[in-house]
């Protein structure tokens, strides 16, 4: 019986029952990076809407260190955002020490303003 390409590459197979499976692997990633909450929301994305990309992705090595990437593009565009809107917005230390409720409810509504602006940036492109 002659070789299939996958024998002539190098690959085995696995007998399961009646069938011969080939024996697959996902190549290593070189290094496993922590994914945040960005490159998680990121990766959600692309399992609902960019499937053939993040089988790409997948399959070549390259996922964990792309979200890892995301995550930290996501990360520090998220908080110079939010340095900036405090700043233009007057929200100080000063008032944070005369009324922190304010600052407080001034804070939360540059966080999900800035939230919003990274999703639609970088999370969701």
């Amino acid at each position: 019986m002659a070789k299939t390409i996958f024998e002539e590459m190098g690959g085995d197979y696995v007998r399961q029952g009646d069938y011969d499976l080939p024996c697959l692997s996902l190549p290593a990633e070189k290094e496993n990076q922590l994914i945040g909450i960005w490159g998680q929301r990121h990766l959600r994305y692309l399992k609902q809407h960019r499937k053939v990309f993040y089988t790409n992705l997948l399959t070549s090595g390259k996922l964990n260190s792309y979200l890892a990437d995301i995550d930290k593009q996501a990360e520090d565009r998220f908080l110079r955002l939010v340095e900036q809107m405090a700043e233009r917005e007057g929200v100080t230390e000063q008032l944070k020490a005369e009324n922190q409720m304010e600052w407080v409810g001034r804070m939360n509504n540059i966080r999900s303003r800035t939230m919003e602006i990274v999703n639609e940036e970088i999370i969701i492109k």
